[in-house]
């Protein structure tokens, strides 16, 4: 990947409604020739979308935790990200390497609401859980090093 391809790439993590005009003033390339590339970083999955990023305070999610999972029959299917695809309290499942087979990134209003979703998670993949409840963020979401 080209050094200006990285820094369009960066440029937009930073701000995604970055216009095309600044982004070309920001390389020094025409505004059709930042289009370009941009369409093709899209074409190729170095650029998967474009989104808003949500306040879950603001929104009524105040609740941040990290569950990890495990099966309870370790030989079962490997299918829980299917199984829990359906509960939109999951923001992010992530497949890792140690004990657990995955950590689930979850956001709901109160801990009555997570107590819930964990036995809901439990039962849909018939898996043992363990919750880590996040008491602030520090920062979340900065754009990976190019």
């Amino acid at each position: 990947m080209e050094d200006t391809d990285r820094q369009i790439l960066l440029l937009l993590a930073r701000d995604g409604r970055m216009s095309f005009t600044d982004l070309a003033k920001e390389t020094g390339l025409s505004v059709s020739a930042v289009h370009q590339r941009v369409r093709r970083l899209e074409k190729r999955g170095a650029i998967k979308g474009f989104s808003a990023q949500l306040d879950p305070e603001q929104i009524g999610l105040p609740l941040t935790a990290f569950i990890s999972i495990k099966p309870i029959d370790p030989a079962a299917p490997d299918d829980a990200p299917e199984r829990l695809a359906h509960l939109d309290e999951i923001e992010a499942c992530h497949s890792v390497a140690g004990e657990e087979n995955y950590i689930l990134k979850v956001r709901v209003s109160k801990p009555s609401d997570l107590e819930e979703l964990l036995q809901r998670i439990r039962s849909a993949a018939n898996v043992n859980t363990r919750t880590t409840i996040v008491l602030s963020t520090p920062y979340e979401g900065r754009p990976p090093k190019l």
